[in-house]
């Protein structure tokens, strides 16, 4: 049997033209056509429709290529922003502020899309106004001179800088050396580059200020020698970040260069520093952020990321960047090429501008880089109080915008621990995990199980803390202030 295609079976009908150059059929066939369409149209489906059972053993038989294996399950964020959600609870969960952009923000994107005319491909390297600003400011602080059309990559946000880097750094079996708890994507994107992850741990103590106050910085402490004993020969990267997320600690200058003496020990090892929240630190005079770049020795080895999102509040724009000596900067721009070849144009040249107005004064602060961090010391003070209301002690951050607390003083059903979700990191039910569920359901308050951010055999270290965001409006923060308080008592 010969089948018509569909361009021979519409032929074959009796078709003629009408007024206008409309195509109509003569009334006698009309019959006949509906018949013949009729026909056509079952033996075309049948001929081209699969069976279902053709397609569910198509649909069975795909497979994730290895590389994603045990990335494909459901994420922390996948678990918690939909719970939060299903019982109307207070979202201080995930890291973005709830407002939008300053005015001069705001005002720079639509410059740069109708007077600027930035709505082109711009260099893969990066569009060439920001990455001009960068040098500038970071050359100043560094006391370096760098070249704007060399050294600054940018990317689609700080996360694709560091897929870039890593991409463009380690072979298959290289290891990387991370220290936890550590932001989920890095564990991620070493496995995806082909990379070995090597864990070592921030280990918390005790320690006080001497108002009291439990102190990030004092509290999760790098041991130098596990953290020496973790290196080896395949070791190429060490993955630093500061201000740290998820604790908020400040590396100090000893702690710096104690990481830079074992690092210097090992000729083919390259520093990857993750500095996103630089400019949200809450005593510089005290506490200083310092970049592991402008150590002795360590420039030409250290790759330094960062972002516009958190400290200009625009977390959608996505405009990141790598910043350093030339060969590690080109590890980001050989990569990047080929896969979106360019970061957009109008926030990057936003961006560009932006930078150069957070210079001058703003809201009666030096710049606007005091005014934010700020802001950010007297939102944190707010939080520090709710969660003291609720009999938690909070992790003071020295830097970022979370607070790591300590429930090791609440009191969990004993029905949370026994749950079993897909995204929970180990079995049973680690118990930092289950009380971060039980305050989402019961008291309207949603934090992340810092769990999400260890390896399994460090999953206990986060046993009684939990995170929560302080990047909120401050009616946010009141309200969950409300909550705490009118459960636990004031």
């Amino acid at each position: 049997m010969r089948f018509l295609s569909r361009s021979t079976a519409f032929q074959a009908l009796p078709w003629r033209w009408g007024s206008s150059n409309m195509i109509v059929a003569p009334s006698a066939a009309a019959a006949d056509h509906q018949r013949a369409a009729s026909s056509y149209s079952r033996l075309f489906s049948t001929q081209q429709q699969p069976s279902r059972q053709a397609a569910e053993d198509v649909v069975g038989s795909f497979q994730l290529a290895h590389r994603l294996d045990g990335l494909e399950k459901p994420t922390v964020w996948h678990e918690f922003t939909p719970l939060s959600v299903e019982h109307g609870s207070i979202n201080l969960g995930q890291g973005f502020p709830d407002w939008d952009p300053p005015a001069f923000v705001q005002q720079a994107i639509t410059k740069s899309i109708s007077e600027r005319r930035a709505n082109q491909y711009a260099r893969s390297y990066a569009h060439l106004p920001l990455a001009k600003v960068l040098v500038e400011d970071y050359g100043k602080r560094w006391n370096v001179e760098m070249d704007p059309n060399t050294q600054v990559a940018t990317t689609v946000g700080c996360t694709q800088a560091l897929y870039c880097a890593l991409h463009g750094i380690i072979n298959p079996g290289d290891e990387v050396v991370m220290l936890e708890p550590a932001f989920d994507i890095y564990h991620s994107q070493v496995k995806m580059a082909g990379g070995t992850c090597v864990f070592v741990p921030l280990r918390p103590t005790d320690t006080t200020t001497g108002d009291g106050d439990m102190n990030a910085s004092s509290v999760f402490q790098l041991d130098m020698a596990e953290f020496e004993a973790a290196i080896t020969d395949r070791t190429k990267v060490i993955l630093l970040n500061t201000p740290h997320n998820p604790t908020g600690k400040m590396f100090s200058r000893q702690e710096l260069e104690s990481i830079a003496a074992i690092v210097q020990k090992h000729p083919n090892i390259v520093v990857i520093s993750d500095e996103v929240y630089e400019h949200i630190i809450f005593e510089p005079q005290r506490e200083p952020h310092i970049s592991m770049a402008t150590l002795p020795g360590m420039f030409e080895r250290t790759l330094t990321l960062s972002s516009s999102g958190k400290t200009f509040s625009c977390t959608g724009w996505k405009v990141g960047w790598a910043i350093g000596p030339k060969h590690l900067v080109h590890a980001v721009t050989a990569t990047n090429q080929w896969i979106v070849f360019s970061a957009p144009t109008p926030t990057q040249d936003a961006i560009a501008q932006a930078l150069i107005q957070a210079r001058e004064p703003y809201e009666g602060h030096f710049n606007y880089y005091d005014y934010i961090a700020h802001e950010y010391l007297r939102k944190r003070g707010i939080l520090q109080e709710a969660l003291m209301a609720a009999g938690m002690t909070p992790v003071l951050p020295s830097g970022s915008f979370f607070i790591m607390a300590d429930s090791s003083h609440l009191s969990i059903p004993d029905a949370y621990l026994a749950q079993e979700t897909a995204a929970m990191p180990t079995k049973p039910m680690p118990r930092d995990w289950a009380c971060c569920r039980w305050m989402t359901e019961t008291i309207g308050v949603t934090a992340i199980p810092p769990s999400a951010f260890y390896s399994a055999p460090n999953v206990p270290l986060a046993s009684n803390l939990m995170r929560f965001a302080f990047c909120k409006t401050d009616d946010t923060l009141y309200k969950a202030k409300a909550q705490l308080e009118k459960h636990f008592g004031a």
